[in-house]
């Protein structure tokens, strides 16, 4: 049975680590409401950006892009992987390595290559897959648009130059601040279709030509899909974080609860049996 000093060392030991969660969750829901608000704001943008696309696309079918234009086969796959550079926030990382491993799994017929973009893919599959490992882009920091069109940029080139046949991007879609849910979408060749009906949409005018309004807007499209795809990993990430800190916070209450009841009752066996000596040395007199 651990002393009494033992026990108190062992409170004192989770108060701090209490103190920390506390901390911790705190920063994370601050950063999430920041971040939610970024992806608020940049999802009607991304949106329209797709419509007006699919809306030029289907206008002027004669007009072609080469980041548009689908492969007959897929014999090199790139898998964008997006997680964070940081744990403490549960599963979050691991549900989008798993995604990617059954994408792995699914289209093991083809060649691929891994881009991560967050020191957690970077890590995992570096250490099981080495060969098949591409590019890595750190998420230190806040998200900015530099990074997602610097990402973009660089799959956009190899897709044009035939280096791969198809580009998938996984992430981690932020539902609520409870739930972040890992998707994958196909980025390149990219696609113009909308859900949107056409029947009511008014015909666009282009100026000067399809041609060149598709040579500004695909790439443009391209780039925000990234930049949403890194927006939305953001706010999970926070989220998760902040849901992990809070239920680290209450487990260290119940320890805590736990710890000092033990340590009551080493304390009250401890004076019973002092009571005891006290009383039969008495007696013994």
């Amino acid at each position: 049975m651990p002393s009494l000093k033992d026990i108190k060392r062992r409170i004192t030991s989770v108060q701090k680590t209490q103190q920390i969660t506390r901390a911790m969750r705190m920063v994370a829901g601050a950063k999430l409401r920041r971040a939610q608000e970024a992806i608020e704001s940049a999802r009607p943008y991304a949106e329209r950006m797709s419509a007006t696309l699919a809306e030029v696309a289907r206008s002027q079918r004669e007009a072609e892009h080469p980041l548009l234009e689908p492969r007959e086969s897929v014999s090199h796959l790139e898998v964008v992987a997006v997680t964070s550079d940081r744990g403490l926030c549960g599963a979050f990382n691991a549900n989008v390595i798993k995604h990617v491993e059954g994408i792995l799994r699914e289209r093991a017929d083809a060649r691929i290559t891994l881009t991560t973009a967050g020191r957690k893919a970077s890590e995992y599959f570096r250490r099981r897959v080495p060969e098949q490992m591409g590019p890595h882009y750190p998420q230190e920091g806040w998200v900015t648009y530099g990074q997602a069109a610097e990402i973009a940029g660089r799959l956009a080139e190899r897709f044009s130059a035939g280096e791969v046949d198809e580009v998938v991007l996984v992430y981690s879609e932020f539902v609520s601040a409870m739930t972040q849910s890992p998707r994958d979408q196909r980025l390149l060749p990219f696609s113009a279709d909308s859900e949107a009906e056409s029947g009511d949409a008014l015909p666009y005018e282009i100026e000067p030509d399809p041609q060149k309004l598709l040579a500004v807007l695909v790439p443009k499209a391209v780039e925000v899909a990234v930049y949403r795809a890194l927006l939305e990993n953001q706010s999970g990430e926070h989220a998760a974080r902040m849901a992990a800190m809070e239920s680290a916070t209450r487990n260290t209450e119940e320890l805590i609860d736990s710890l000092t009841l033990q340590y009551n009752r080493a304390r009250q066996a401890a004076i019973t049996k002092e009571l005891v000596e006290i009383v039969s040395g008495a007696e013994a007199l």
